[in-house]
């Protein structure tokens, strides 16, 4: 005859006791899988994807209907600016056109956005900026930049060039714009065709 104890005679350590094989297993197999990892020091910076910007803003040229820029930015030692994505797609709706974007990881590890686009400023601040009016303006070389900025919201940066549009946004802060957006202006247009 075996023993079994009522349930209402149950209590905490039975359940520690009965979910304990439960999370070992859950660990192993997530251990096997290699989706965890253990660090004493805290998380790290992952390794940034590689991304060709030269070639991806290059083909962006030929393609696009607008002029194109490739922004000198630091690319060596400490100020190092690495290029880790790219995409272009069309904005939608009144104002709308053609975008073209990479993304940059900065000397600090932040998230910077650059995007050309033959859109209106207004349909590029719709889409991107995290308040529909601007907030201020930040002049560098010939060109103004509408600064949209909202607290706990990423700022975004809008300057017209004519016939592009350029928008600089992310979570950098003031120097990481200022390098960005001097870049950006001190660039030629990139060859069409």
């Amino acid at each position: 005859m075996s023993y079994q104890k009522p349930r209402s005679q149950n209590d905490y350590k039975d359940l520690i006791w009965s979910l304990a094989p439960l999370v070992l297993i859950c660990l192993v197999i997530a251990g096997i899988a290699s989706q965890c990892s253990f660090s004493t020091g805290g998380p790290k910076q992952g390794q940034i994807p590689n991304f060709d910007a030269k070639a991806a803003l290059t083909d962006d040229a030929r393609l696009m209907p607008f002029p194109i820029r490739l922004p000198a930015l630091p690319n060596d030692g400490d100020d190092k600016w690495t290029p880790n994505s790219g995409s272009h797609f069309t904005i939608t709706g009144t104002g709308g056109g053609d975008v073209s974007t990479v993304g940059y990881i900065t000397p600090q590890g932040t998230y910077m956005q650059l995007s050309q686009s033959n859109a209106t400023a207004d349909a590029m601040a719709k889409k991107y900026a995290p308040t529909p009016k601007a907030t201020g303006t930040q002049q560098h070389g010939d060109h103004m930049w509408s600064v949209y900025a909202e607290q706990g919201s990423e700022s975004a940066w809008i300057a017209d060039f004519g016939d592009v549009r350029v928008l600089i946004k992310g979570a950098g802060n003031g120097d990481a714009f200022d390098t960005l957006a001097t870049a950006v202006v001190r660039a030629q247009p990139l060859p069409r065709g």
